[in-house]
């Protein structure tokens, strides 16, 4: 009535469906990506997920800056990723970012 485009409930349904098994796909690459990590790199992975920095990480997981460092190079090798950012974005993927623990 307004001239916009209107899509009937079978296409939304079944575009929402296709947006849905791309989200389902997405993470489970990325829960399959992470479980190449140790505990220990999932635990900097997390960390790193939330945002903190390699001192903060280094603080509340007992280990020096440059155990995290070393840490962080490990889990980007692994995961394919070329940065901190990258780390984060599978971290949320693979649902991490959501679990108690380490903030």
């Amino acid at each position: 009535m307004d001239g916009d485009a209107v899509l009937s409930p079978r296409s939304t349904r079944r575009l929402l469906d296709h947006v849905g098994r791309r989200d389902d796909a997405a993470r489970r690459a990325a829960v399959t990506l992470l479980g190449r990590l140790t505990a220990r790199e999932r635990d900097v992975a997390i960390a790193t997920g939330h945002g903190l920095t390699n001192v903060e990480i280094g603080t509340r997981l007992y280990m020096s800056a440059a155990t995290v460092k070393q840490h962080l190079g490990a889990v980007q090798h692994k995961l394919g990723v070329r940065n901190r950012v990258g780390v984060a974005v599978l971290a949320e993927r693979a649902g991490l970012l959501g679990e108690p623990g380490v903030r």
